[in-house]
């Protein structure tokens, strides 16, 4: 995906899906990238979240700053 950059990464879905609707809702678009092999019955691979270029800086300082996983 040209022009985006990743923000986030994890094996777990529903985590990317909160990344994803965080940066939604503070108006920076996102879209979830399924690297997980689903040939596999283990889990292998992980879940992308991706935003434009221009977002890169401001969506990272959010993940970073006001999600967490605990």
């Amino acid at each position: 995906m040209k022009d985006w950059t990743l923000v986030y990464k994890t094996p777990i879905h529903s985590r990317a899906e909160i990344v994803r609707g965080v940066l939604m809702d503070r108006e920076i678009e996102a879209v979830i990238i399924n690297k997980k092999d689903s040939t596999l019955h283990i889990s292998h691979g992980l879940i992308e979240v991706m935003v434009p270029n221009k977002y890169t800086i401001e969506a990272k300082k959010i993940v970073e700053d006001e999600i967490k996983f605990e």
